[in-house]
């Protein structure tokens, strides 16, 4: 929500001259310029620090039998504004408050219609608006632009447009990139020292974007046509067999996706960007999302369910989810979920043998812990109305959507299905095998996170989710928003000792790599992934990431280098937690804690053992004090980590 307009832009409109052809846009610190060119087509470049670090972008709406800008552009008009707001957000990821600031130009073309542009400090984003009576079909949309000579990326590869869209963000030069290279969003791409992050924000009826290289350095767009046929292989994965030869048919009178670049000369600011929320549409007028509950989760599935030293037959009944239930009350977790197993696969309403959901839910208030249930998106959909009204009826607090694998215009539009329905239910949505964050987070604050993300249970089949990869994940993929990665591994391997195993799995890189995910990796429904047996093991540990927050007031990334290590900062209420992570490379390096109001701080430290490089599970617990202003010397191992705690000393309250 938007609490109050620091500074309101209406009251600065200024029309530009109606022969003008050229227009420009400054960021309000000045360091950022966006320049349109209106002869014949629009053509957009921008310069960071006066060097051009985007060019020869066009965009282009078509639409069954009109072109938006078309081959002559004709600006009617050219509004100009200024905006200083304060957003809220229900559950926030990096800061308890906002701040949408941003200088913005709309140009007004001849019948209707206009394109949108915004530039902040830490990038710009365009949109079209149109204005047409009735509906509209969406041919194509033009999408691409140039980068500088040289220009690098991490380039998240797909195989086509039916994804989970979990990434490997692939190191490449852009001139080697070309047309049979699809990716998903967001990408990161480098030209010099400066980052340029792409992605999308507020996608509504309408599909999400792709794209190539083009062989020459530059990147161009491409979206899912509407699905024509489809073919069900099984419950879970339906196939498009068959496309239209348009992306969406839609309102004539709407705003379409923000195509948005972050842009920044800091991997720090990189992962302290919140443009795409700032994007996203607000909530409707009036809603109200203060039931929202943001929490941990004991999880089942990568574990499992290896339960041990229990006089039970662990496994898919309600003897084991009693057992999570207890284990998350002891440790206070507000969520157990029931994963894949609670339903007969095809009907989310036929409870599986051993499974009296209504009495879970029961027992689990009894604890002060909610009930999720997974199921996938097709057997969920055909009956949609009934379940979610039967799962409110057994005390249900959120669903779990998995499988959707696309973001055609028809699936986009039942990712906000669930969310309008689930929240009419209040009911929390996490949706896996999905697309990217794209601001929806704003519009709908109870889809809380999201998968789309290659996360920790790719260790049951894959050596790909390693720390090399821990460490690009916050400067690509989580910049898009909140990520259910499912940290909390308490079997750790250093790299030499790893191998895939399906039903136990370990971690790659140390615990206390795992434990600083708590605070580096942002997600306002965070999994505790491990078997309660295993965490119960190893009590100290999980007496720390339980207590760590989910939604923070404050962030501060205080060093940082993409795919190499992370030192971040955050504050909840009065604490500070600090955590570091880095790849397999040893790190060292000293926090300054200059940032911390005046004071003495008891510090309470989990940190890489002096083994921790042969034995990812050797770590050492300390707590000492420290001053507002010291250096801490840290030190990590090979797929390390360092997590800490910092309370105000008792004698300065």
């Amino acid at each position: 929500m938007r609490i109050f307009g620091i500074f309101i832009a209406a009251g600065l409109l200024i029309t530009a001259p109606l022969l003008s052809k050229e227009y420009s846009v400054k960021s309000p610190d000045g360091r950022l310029t966006l320049s349109v060119e209106t002869s014949g087509t629009i053509t957009v470049s921008v310069k960071y620090d006066n060097r051009e670090v985007i060019t020869a972008l066009s965009p282009e709406l078509q639409l069954e039998g009109t072109t938006i800008p078309g081959q002559k552009t004709a600006v009617t008009r050219a509004v100009r504004s200024s905006v200083n707001d304060l957003l809220v957000p229900v559950a926030p990821r990096k800061n308890n408050r906002v701040p949408d600031i941003y200088n913005g130009l709309t140009l007004r073309l001849r019948g209707g219609s206009s394109i949108d542009f915004r530039v902040y400090d830490d990038g710009m984003a365009y949109r079209f608006t149109t204005a047409m009576k009735g509906n509209v079909t969406v041919k194509n949309e033009r999408f691409g632009f140039s980068l500088p000579a040289g220009a690098q990326a991490l380039y998240p590869l797909e195989k086509g447009f039916m994804s989970h869209n979990e990434c490997t963000f692939f190191p490449a030069s852009m001139d080697t990139i070309d047309n049979q290279h699809l990716a998903s969003l967001p990408a990161l791409f480098v030209t010099g020292d400066v980052n340029i992050l792409l992605s999308e924000a507020d996608i509504r009826d309408y599909p999400g974007l792709w794209i190539t290289g083009n062989g020459k350095g530059g990147v161009t767009g491409v979206l899912p046509a509407y699905p024509a046929s489809e073919k069900a292989h099984n419950d879970r994965n339906v196939y498009v067999t068959g496309r239209e030869d348009y992306l969406a048919v839609t309102s004539g009178t709407r705003t379409y996706p923000w195509r948005l670049f972050i842009i920044t000369d800091s991997d720090a600011k990189l992962v302290e960007s919140e443009m795409v929320y700032r994007l996203g549409a607000p909530p409707a007028p009036g809603s109200d999302f203060s039931w929202v509950k943001p929490g941990k989760v004991a999880w089942d599935w990568y574990n499992a369910n290896n339960l041990f030293g229990v006089d039970f037959r662990a496994g898919l009944n309600n003897d084991t989810y009693k057992y999570y239930i207890d284990f998350a009350s002891a440790n206070g977790i507000e969520y157990v979920i029931l994963d894949e197993g609670w339903y007969n696969l095809g009907d989310v309403l036929d409870q599986a043998p051993g499974f009296d959901v209504e009495e879970l839910c029961d027992y689990a208030a009894s604890k002060n812990v909610g009930i999720i249930l997974w199921v996938i998106w097709k057997s969920f959909h055909d009956r949609i109305d009934e379940a979610l009204a039967q799962y409110e009826k057994w005390g249900v607090k959120g669903i779990k959507v998995d499988f959707m694998q696309r973001d055609d215009q028809w699936m986009v539009n039942y990712y906000h299905e669930v969310a309008a329905k689930a929240a009419q239910h209040r009911m929390l949505v996490d949706f896996h095998g999905c697309y990217k964050p794209d601001g929806i987070e704003r519009t709908w604050p109870n889809v809380i996170t999201r998968e789309g993300v290659k996360g920790l249970e790719n260790n049951k089949w894959s050596y790909e989710c390693n720390p090399e990869h821990d460490l690009i994940l916050p400067f690509t993929r989580m910049v898009a928003g909140p990520m259910d990665y499912t940290p909390g591994a308490m079997v750790n391997m250093q790299k030499r000792d790893f191998s895939p195993v399906f039903y136990r799995p370990a971690s790659q890189g140390t615990r206390v790599h795992q434990m600083a995910m708590y605070v580096v990796f942002e997600s306002p429904l965070q999994m505790l992934a491990d078997s309660p047996s295993n965490y119960k093991r190893n009590q100290e540990c999980t007496t720390f990431i339980a207590g760590v927050p989910v939604t923070w007031d404050e962030t501060r990334v205080l060093e940082a280098r993409a795919g190499d290590h992370i030192l971040i900062a955050r504050r909840k209420d009065d604490t500070w937690y600090l955590a570091a992570m880095n790849d397999w490379s040893p790190f060292e390096t000293g926090v300054d804690l200059s940032f911390l109001p005046e004071g003495s701080y008891t510090m309470e430290v989990f940190a890489d053992g002096i083994n921790a490089d042969r034995h990812g599970e050797d770590y050492s617990h300390t707590t000492s004090t420290v001053a507002a202003g010291e250096k801490v010397n840290i030190s990590l191992a090979p797929g390390g980590g360092w997590v800490a705690r910092l309370t105000h000393s008792s004698v300065n309250r």
